[in-house]
């Protein structure tokens, strides 16, 4: 991986909670315009490190954080307010989490947060968001209407709308297809290999499926350390480590 590709780099990374230690010596680099899936077992460290790439843990008392992330060759915690990293590095959660108003309210709402923009600006962008969230053709007839009243695909897919409207270079995931039926799951799968075309997707996964399907890199990780990574091709077919091929061959975990 070229150094001058990686958009994030995370170096000897630590990460606690209280006295816990939730992440060891972490190690990895992120390649622009990419998909990077992180698998491994439940309470494994993988949210936890997507959580600390925009900042997210340090709304959680009692935590400190040793190493280093960098973003665009900048320090992601000393280097930028965390109001404006977040607006670089989005972030889509597990559960849709649609706000209680209108569909086009829902799109804006980040936009009014951090530029003024007219009337017809604020249109381009609603469309051009859910177009971009494969989502327009559905809902352009009913912008007004509550977005809580779309299915639970639709409303997942609003949240991806509501991230990139603001335009960030990476948007984080969080298991976001496993409240969803596996239709709308695959709709949102072809969605993130879309986007990698304009943005860098860093997406936790408890499907090894789905990671072989839709991701570039692919990093194992257990008991909060990284394992290994590397492409997904080379991850799933010639593992290097016994503990990442004894869990995809379904050994445990």
């Amino acid at each position: 991986m070229n150094a001058k590709n990686n958009i994030l780099s995370i170096d000897n990374l630590d990460f606690y909670y209280g006295d816990f230690k939730a992440l060891d010596k972490i190690n990895m680099n992120i390649e622009s315009n990419s998909v990077t899936a992180f698998i491994g077992p439940s309470g494994c460290g993988k949210s936890t490190l997507l959580r600390t790439i925009n900042r997210m843990n340090e709304l959680i008392d009692n935590t400190r954080l040793d190493g280093k992330i960098k973003f665009d060759n900048k320090n992601a915690y000393l280097d930028y307010e965390v109001i404006e990293l977040r607006k670089r590095i989005g972030m889509v959660f597990q559960k849709p989490n649609p706000f209680p108003m209108s569909i086009y309210d829902n799109i804006v709402y980040g936009i009014k947060l951090h530029y003024k923009k007219s009337k017809n600006e604020l249109d381009e962008i609603v469309e051009r968001s859910l177009r971009g969230a494969a989502l327009w053709d559905e809902v352009k007839d009913r912008l007004k209407k509550n977005a809580l009243e779309l299915s639970g695909g639709q409303q997942q897919r609003l949240c991806i709308a509501r991230a990139i409207a603001i335009e960030p270079e990476v948007i984080l995931m969080d298991e976001p297809t496993s409240a969803l039926d596996p239709i709308a799951t695959a709709k949102i799968e072809e969605l993130i290999i879309r986007l990698k075309e304009k943005y860098t997707i860093v997406i936790v996964t408890h499907s090894m499926h789905q990671a072989a399907r839709i991701s570039d890199y692919t990093g194992f990780f257990l008991t909060g350390k990284l394992i290994e990574f590397d492409k997904t091709e080379n991850l799933f077919s010639n593992p290097k480590n016994n503990k990442t091929e004894d869990y995809i061959t379904g050994r445990f975990g």
